[in-house]
């Protein structure tokens, strides 16, 4: 099929359901994009704040591993309820919700004083955040269809690259705000990027519509269109899937689904975490504004690849072999930024961690395709919510199994290389898991010739 459709060649519902996307993407990717980088930045900031909070609060190297990681353990338990409440009382008032408490548990993290406080604050951030990611994965399938739900998932997914391209050095700047107010800079960074959340979630009750029938921003026939496609792949979805929020929680493939997310987050936090540190050693500096302007430079990559690769994969059905390629990618960027590191070759090591960064964090909203694709309802989102909270326990191991592995071997390539070999495994997953073929119908939101994206 073309990969676009000039208004003139749609039919009326077509033309109808093409304006609607365009409307939905400008309304909404734009605000939940902030959310997602207020999301990543109030999650990923601890590995900014490391060597100054463990100097102040006595914190060690296992005691930080496993604080960063517990984050995972309250975000696993509570995803599936939170999601489920999300799906009972809409995306508004749930994401108000959980964007309020946990700006204000991380900006509480500036009065950390002990482990125990530490593990006490990550494990609640964890709680409050739980369902915040499914939910939107959710929200989305509740907005676009299966055509251009992979392009929709890509857009909101930039806030991982933009999280760590503006708020790297935001994070640096503030750290470098020692002492102002007597307070310590990694005191700074969580007040002021956990304030900016609570704000946000605020602003999402007044300004998120919970579907596209309550849509005021749509005209009737556009909010028709929509609601027609949606329930189209409903219908599909139902007739193939699991069709309860209990079975899909012991759906196969659900629980294959995963097993591969936990995979890829085992890469994804394994590098994060770390990746401000490991910057400031390739670079031979303290983690500041110049480590942060550094450190963005993978998140440049990761974004440039993130827009290309959703659109392409929309428009010729190959989700399957573009996630498995990336992936791979992945996986080799993610040893090669070890190895060269362990060799004191910076540049090769820098030229690793961006193909990493691109490799993660493109291929997962194709992946996210597969499982939407599959679930409708409420078993969409119980199912998206497991596969979240199993996943997140690949974001627990990630630290403590790379900081486990760099201690065995006395060697800091050690836990990367690890990490790589997560991500080729779950490359192996998709290839074996997800079936060939499958990919969207014809996409009715492609522009017209000529236009621009």
């Amino acid at each position: 099929m073309p990969d676009e459709a000039s208004p003139s060649q749609l039919s009326q519902p077509q033309q109808a359901l093409q304006r609607a996307g365009s409307k939905a993407m400008r309304r909404l990717l734009p605000f939940l994009l902030l959310m997602y980088v207020l999301a990543f930045l109030d999650r990923a900031n601890i590995g900014f704040a490391q060597k100054a909070l463990q100097h102040d609060t006595g914190l060690s190297d296992a005691a930080f591993a496993f604080g960063a990681g517990v984050f995972f353990l309250g975000y696993a338990v509570f995803e599936v309820p939170s999601n489920l409440l999300l799906h009972r009382v809409g995306a508004r008032l749930w994401m108000c919700r959980i964007m309020v408490t946990w700006g204000l548990i991380s900006a509480a993290m500036a009065w950390v004083h002990s482990p125990a406080s530490f593990y006490t604050l990550r494990f609640l951030l964890g709680v409050a955040e739980a369902g915040f990611f499914p939910g939107i994965i959710f929200y989305l399938t509740q907005w676009f269809p299966q055509s251009a739900r992979a392009r929709a998932i890509g857009v909101f997914y930039f806030g991982a690259p933009l999280a760590f391209i503006f708020g790297g050095p935001l994070s640096g700047l503030l750290i470098d705000m020692h002492g102002v107010g007597g307070l310590a800079g990694w005191q700074w960074l969580f007040l002021v990027e956990g304030a900016l959340a609570s704000l946000v979630g605020v602003w999402a009750f007044w300004y998120l519509t919970d579907r596209p029938e309550h849509a005021h921003w749509l005209d009737a026939d556009e909010r028709r269109a929509l609601t027609a496609a949606l329930l189209v792949d409903a219908g599909e979805a139902a007739a193939h899937g699991a069709r309860n929020a209990f079975a899909a929680l012991v759906d196969r493939r659900v629980l294959a689904y995963a097993a591969i997310y936990a995979l890829i987050q085992m890469s994804v936090y394994g590098v994060i975490f770390f990746l401000p540190q490991q910057v400031a050693s390739l670079a031979g500096a303290a983690v500041g504004l110049k480590v942060g302007l550094l450190a963005a430079v993978p998140w440049v990559c990761a974004l440039a690849l993130t827009w290309l690769v959703p659109r392409r994969a929309d428009r010729m059905g190959s989700h399957r072999v573009w996630t498995v390629g990336l992936l791979v990618l992945s996986g080799l960027g993610i040893a090669m930024s070890g190895m060269a590191g362990d060799l004191g070759v910076p540049i090769v090591a820098m030229i690793g961690l961006c193909c990493a960064a691109s490799g993660f964090i493109a291929a997962q909203p194709l992946f996210w395709t597969f499982p939407a694709r599959d679930l409708a309802g409420a078993a969409s989102a119980s199912g998206i919510a497991l596969i979240n909270a199993l996943g997140g326990l690949g974001g627990f191991l990630a630290p403590l199994l790379r900081a486990a592995a760099d201690r065995h071997f006395g060697s800091h390539a050690a836990g990367l290389e690890l990490l790589g070999f997560a991500s080729l495994a779950a490359a192996a997953l998709v290839f074996i898991v997800v079936p060939r073929g499958g990919g969207p119908r014809a996409n009715v939101f492609a522009q017209p010739t000529g236009s621009a994206h």
